[in-house]
């Protein structure tokens, strides 16, 4: 049996999330940023990306971090796709030789 209590207060935080969320898309598209502010705002995705990811890439093994740091280095040079491709071959190489 679910209490009332906590199913409310679960019902509450998800449509404060589901709010924030939705109202973060209808405002950015009416935002006029400019300079500092712009590059900001488009920093954003590959900041969490990396928030994300270097925990897991520093708490596992060699094969995954080297396969993280010849991911990072093709980023720099090739198009999205291409790096995927380069992340995902090097950590099946990376994984053959050293484990």
């Amino acid at each position: 049996m679910i209490d009332p209590t906590n199913f409310a207060a679960i019902l509450a935080m998800a449509l404060v999330t589901y709010a924030t969320r939705t109202a973060g898309i209808f405002l950015a598209g009416r935002l006029a940023l400019r300079g500092r502010a712009a590059a900001a705002f488009e920093a954003i995705p590959p900041s969490v990306l990396v928030a994300v990811i270097a925990p897991t890439v520093l708490a596992t093994g060699k094969p995954e971090t080297l396969a993280a740091l010849v991911t990072a280095i093709a980023a720099t040079r090739l198009p999205l796709l291409a790096t995927v491709g380069v992340g995902v071959a090097s950590i099946v190489v990376l994984r053959a030789l050293l484990l």
